[in-house]
């Protein structure tokens, strides 16, 4: 059994469901610290982080990741116990084997290697967390804030997401949307059907407001990000009685939006077409990230460099997906790119990895220190 895979069974045992992480980060911290990683815990409320640095001096190049995974489901759905790591037909199953401790696994395995070889100036550090599928507040975003009070400023970062959608490394991230969500409530007077003039609708309210939200042209994108766009993803109104009025609606939306436009135009944009209608709302706005992009630098250079000698093959930058905790290292002025297995079973029942994958990832990992460092 390779160290990479043996590792991955290992995290992928645990299990830690977001917040959790249930001594996965116990587990890393025994293999960083006995190559030399200064290693400190930073939790925040029931959030374990840990901060692993190794060096001196020279570049800071920082291995992200997180040890928390989403919710199995019914364990009835799954082929094998979600936190068994199970192998079958070449591939490790199980809750995070793509999402993402598979590439955590790597990571370290690609450390113990390059550590091993007679090395030139650099930095190599871990920022592992157990908030990444949660909400966020108290995972990389409260590591960040505390690095940067310490004067700790990242180079290069690799985010261990599975950005591959085919074969491993046909795909890295090198940047992602912003992401906006609004609550939107509109107020009308509850009342009786049969006496609509003693009520005031708020489901007929929302009408126009939502057809004026609809009908904003944000932006045309770029080379590089799509136009930003917008969702409506849940509607709550009405009593429960097909004889009442209902007073009021609540709507929730998404944007997600490119380098093209700030998230503060848009709330200008939205607040300038309700103010030209006759409508009773309130509105409260939700900040997740902001849109960031590497466009080029010796990280990106050494990342497709890395992956053309491991695979053989070329790789494409991509913009596309959800968010990730890159939106908390980027805007710091780190170089950083997503890279890791396929992500086709993320989230999903049965999620797996290719184990003929495994140690290539970490290769790609360890050519890129080298590269770098």
């Amino acid at each position: 059994m390779s160290a990479t895979l043996e590792l991955a069974r290992q995290l992928i045992a645990q299990p830690s469901v977001t917040p959790a992480d249930e001594n996965c980060q116990v587990i890393l911290a025994e293999r960083l610290k006995a190559l030399g990683f200064r290693i400190e815990s930073m939790p925040f409320g029931e959030v374990s982080n840990l901060w692993a640095e190794w060096g001196d001096s020279g570049p800071l190049f920082v291995f992200a990741g997180h040890t928390d995974v989403v919710p199995a489901g019914p364990l009835s759905d799954w082929d094998s116990d979600p936190f068994t790591p199970t192998e079958r037909d070449g591939y490790l199953y199980g809750r995070g084997a793509a999402d993402m401790k598979s590439s955590i696994a790597a990571m370290v395995t690609a450390c113990e290697r390059f550590l091993a070889k007679p090395r030139s100036n650099g930095r190599i550090a871990f920022l592992i967390t157990s908030d990444e599928e949660g909400i966020a507040i108290n995972g990389t975003r409260k590591v960040m804030d505390a690095l940067l009070q310490r004067n700790v400023q990242i180079d290069y970062c690799i985010v261990g997401e599975p950005s591959s959608t085919q074969r491993l490394g046909d795909v890295i991230k090198v940047g992602r949307r912003g992401s906006l969500s609004g609550n939107l409530a509109i107020r009308g007077t509850r009342g009786h059907v049969a006496y609509p003039h003693l009520a005031d609708n708020a489901i007929h309210r929302s009408v126009p407001a939502l057809k004026a939200l609809l009908g904003l042209q944000w932006d045309q994108g770029n080379d590089v990000f799509p136009p930003t766009s917008l969702q409506i993803s849940n509607v709550r109104a009405g009593e429960g009685a097909n004889n009442v009025i209902p007073g009021r609606i609540e709507i929730e939306f998404n944007l997600r939006f490119s380098t093209e436009i700030t998230a503060e135009t848009i709330k200008q944009r939205v607040s300038e077409a309700f103010a030209a209608l006759d409508v009773d709302y309130e509105l409260d706005w939700h900040l997740s990230g902001e849109p960031f992009l590497t466009r080029s630098g010796e990280l990106i250079d050494a990342v497709n460099a890395s992956i053309s000698a491991v695979t053989g093959y070329a790789t494409e930058s991509s913009t596309a997906g959800g968010t990730s905790d890159g939106r908390f290292i980027a805007p710091t002025g780190a170089q950083l790119v997503e890279l890791g297995p396929v992500n086709a079973s993320i989230h999903k029942v049965n999620e797996c990895v290719r184990v003929a994958d495994l140690e290539p990832l970490s290769n790609i990992y360890e050519t890129v220190l080298e590269k770098l460092l």
